[in-house]
């Protein structure tokens, strides 16, 4: 594997973000922090707590999820969407490079992008709220399982795009509102049965379980599924990211 080229692109990503600091880094930090402010101060005045955790606490996980799940597609996205709209990705296609180096590359740098802004969120709740970690490790596997595995969603989105409006379809339309229906801000438990029933088919309600059960040790769902479908949706990516090198497509023409 050519590591000094896996370095090279991974080290051009991320400088990317530092130069673009506020849109990449600030400006998802206040929004999450206004969703303390509104959320904890308006809802959590009327809910006191959820399963023995305070509300502005039990939110936490969902809000962090919600930025890690946009951020990861957007960042690894737009990385590999500019070289295609700018002609360069030719280059990179025709460079000793190899197909695995280059998704490696960028969505290694997606992923780690993700990773970091999740973990300045978590920070600054902490000063919102008091927060317990009940199983560290745990909540370090999902964090990198979940931003490796939306930032290859997001590179599969930047090679389907044709423009930038498609970008922006899957994260803002798709994924955003399955975030805001699949528990961030209350537990499944909550709904109706029958409304329970249908929210166990949104995805993103196994991503969200899981980890706040690394935080409180509470779920909506088993541990062990939570972590089948994460991995689940890391194989199928991998598979579709895998055809499209093989075809070539959308990038051969």
């Amino acid at each position: 594997m050519n590591l000094q080229a896996i370095r090279a692109i991974y080290r051009f990503e991320m400088a990317r973000t530092w130069r673009t600091v506020l849109q990449s880094i600030v400006s998802p930090v206040i929004s999450t922090s206004l969703y303390f402010v509104v959320f904890g101060s308006a809802i959590g005045s009327r809910i006191s707590e959820i399963d023995g955790i305070s509300y502005g606490a039990f939110i936490v996980p969902g809000l962090i999820m919600l930025s890690l799940l946009t951020q990861s597609i957007s960042n690894a996205s737009f990385g590999i969407y500019f070289p295609k709209f700018s002609g360069t990705i030719y280059e990179l296609l025709s460079a000793p490079v190899s197909y695995i180096e280059i998704v490696v590359s960028y969505v290694g740098a997606a992923a780690s992008k993700s990773i970091i802004l999740g973990l300045i969120i978590l920070a600054t709740a902490g000063l919102f709220v008091p927060l317990q970690i009940a199983h560290p490790f745990w909540m370090i596997l999902f964090l990198l399982l979940t931003a490796v595995t939306f930032s290859l969603l997001g590179f599969i989105i930047g090679i389907w795009a044709d423009n930038f409006e498609k970008l922006q379809f899957v994260p803002m339309l798709i994924v955003t509102p399955l975030t805001f229906l699949g528990g961030s801000f209350y537990s499944i438990k909550m709904l109706p049965p029958f409304w329970q029933t249908v929210t166990l088919f949104n995805p993103v309600v196994y991503l969200i379980s899981g980890f706040r059960w690394s935080f409180y040790g509470i779920a909506d769902v088993a541990v062990g599924i939570s972590l089948g479908v994460t991995a689940a949706f890391l194989a199928l990516f991998l598979a579709i990211v895998a055809w499209i090198f093989r075809t070539g497509y959308k990038l051969k023409n």
